[in-house]
């Protein structure tokens, strides 16, 4: 099963990643202001990940493939790693459907 993990960036921000269940990133978020924020990106990251029109699809300049998950009004919520290939890329994206609704939660704060 995946997980959330919420941490703090060195500009004070707050950022989750969604970890699969080898312990592989395979979301990361944009930067919150707030912890409060940051639990909202989540749930919106649970809603949002189950409606395949959510993800784009894109491409690096260097030909490697990467998505982002966008929320209802647009924004990115979250945003994949590189891979190699459209299929490594699908295969992410079919692995945040399946461990996002489903993810603990946990703070990785050293407040």
């Amino acid at each position: 099963m995946g997980k959330f993990i919420i941490s703090k960036r060195t500009n004070g921000d707050f950022q989750f990643n969604l970890k699969a269940g080898n312990g592989q990133v395979i979301l990361t978020s944009q930067g919150y202001a707030s912890k409060p924020s940051c639990e909202n990106g989540i749930e919106s990251v649970r809603t949002n990940s189950q409606d395949d029109s959510k993800f784009e699809r894109n491409m690096a300049k260097d030909e490697r493939c990467y998505f982002n998950l966008k929320a209802g009004n647009g924004q990115v919520i979250g945003t994949s790693q590189m891979y190699e290939s459209d299929n490594g890329m699908e295969n992410g994206i079919e692995s945040v459907k399946n461990n996002a609704s489903g993810a603990s939660v946990e703070d990785d704060i050293n407040l």
